[in-house]
């Protein structure tokens, strides 16, 4: 079976389990993910062909990032204060600090042949992930209102953000580890602020020349074709410059929203024509899963999803109770911060396709960061609505049947 076909099966199989997951109020991504988990196990027999599909992936993660860029409006960020911002930075230290702690103890249990120092680097960074298009899901669905709704949409928008700049940082130092590198200041610290710094300016630049761009092409499909256009560009730098493809897409949405006042309307666009892109992409990470290492991994894995749970909590807590927020937001935050999916996996994906990385380490990471997807899609939604509920958000309607019909 050729490629395309192959493609085209995974995707129909991913349309039908959204069905399905629809039924328990789940999100499509974890249709998604299990569709190319039975498409990877199912294609030994039917001939089905996923490999060799990175450059897909690669740039579905380039829009996924310029999707979160866009949101990035300094006018929207002076209206949201110095406290969202404080959270937010806290409670990503917090997962990351918690995962980072629990895997150098475990690494001190079963040995750093099971545990390497660049694996604990990276998932502690990819912890700090947050989903928000599962949390705002839930938000939407219920129309939840009140002070941790308030504070929580923001939150999960600057999350990744805050995530992507720590992940440059510990993928710039575990590459020097796998290498075999000198570990220098420079290595550790100079060479990192160089592809974070490299990164935002071309992505600035980028972003610039495509808000330009829109004053002489006024059609809604050129001004499509210009979004593609600077993303492709930035993902393609990136495979030849030192420098992240995820900052550089992210920075590109954000110089984009900021310079054009028009920009949520022409994003739009973009938003019509990505969904099938991004499905693909998530098909591909669940065909990435690699059921036969899960027991390999299993300590590890454990300690990733118990520490990143406790450390987004106890850092919202600690957060919050610093900027004096509501006692609802102290309390309930951290648990509405548990689903994890695109970025995460990006993160993942972008490791994955790292030849420094290739081997047992990105298959551990891609295994670990897409089995905690799963279950964080399956219970980071149900935990999300009920604590909500207890902070008072969510109002339970009462059912009265009235003449035969329900209101």
């Amino acid at each position: 079976m050729n490629t395309i076909l192959s493609i085209a099966i995974a995707m129909l199989v991913g349309l039908l389990l959204t069905r399905l997951v629809k039924l328990v109020n789940l999100p499509n991504v974890t249709a998604y993910l299990i569709a190319g988990l039975i498409v990877s196990l199912l294609g030994k027999f039917a001939g089905i062909k996923l490999e060799n599909l990175g450059e897909i992936s690669e740039v579905a993660l380039g829009f996924i990032a310029f999707s979160i860029g866009g949101e990035f409006k300094i006018s929207n960020i002076k209206k949201l204060g110095g406290k969202i911002v404080v959270i937010t930075i806290v409670q990503a230290f917090g997962a990351c600090l918690f995962v980072m702690a629990g895997l150098f103890i475990a690494q001190a249990i079963v040995g750093p042949d099971q545990i390497s120092t660049p694996l604990v680097l990276l998932l502690s960074v990819i912890a700090t992930a947050t989903a928000p298009a599962a949390t705002l899901m839930v938000v939407r669905q219920f129309k939840a209102k009140g002070p941790v709704t308030d504070t929580l949409l923001p939150v999960v928008a600057l999350d990744d953000a805050v995530g992507l700049m720590m992940f440059s940082i510990n993928f710039a130092i575990a590459k020097v580890l796998v290498g075999g590198g000198q570990i220098t200041f420079y290595a550790v610290a100079v060479e990192p602020l160089i592809e974070i710094s490299l990164s935002l300016v071309i992505g600035l630049g980028l972003g610039g020349l495509l808000a330009l761009a829109c004053k002489f092409f006024l059609s809604r499909a050129n001004r499509l074709c210009l979004m593609v256009v600077a993303v492709f560009i930035g993902v393609g730098l990136a495979k030849i410059l030192p420098i992240s493809s995820l900052l550089t897409g992210m920075m590109i949405g954000a110089a984009f929203a900021n310079f054009r006042k028009d920009s949520i309307k022409i994003l739009e666009g973009s938003e019509r024509w990505t969904p099938p892109l991004f499905m693909i992409f998530f098909i591909l990470s669940g065909a990435e899963l690699d059921l036969t290492v899960l027991a390999g991994i299993g300590v590890a894995g454990v300690v990733y999803l118990v520490c990143r749970s406790l450390g987004k909590y106890f850092g919202a807590y600690l957060g919050a109770t610093l900027v004096k927020s509501d006692k609802n937001v102290r309390k309930y935050l951290g648990i509405t911060l548990l689903p994890q999916a695109g970025v995460a996996i990006g993160m993942a994906q972008l490791v994955y396709n790292t030849p420094e990385f290739s081997g047992t380490l990105g298959a551990t990471i891609m295994t670990i960061v897409l089995a905690a997807t799963l279950i964080y899609e399956l219970i980071g939604p149900v935990l999300t609505k009920i604590s909500l509920e207890k902070a008072g958000e969510i109002v339970k309607e009462k059912k009265e049947k009235i003449d035969g019909q329900t209101t």
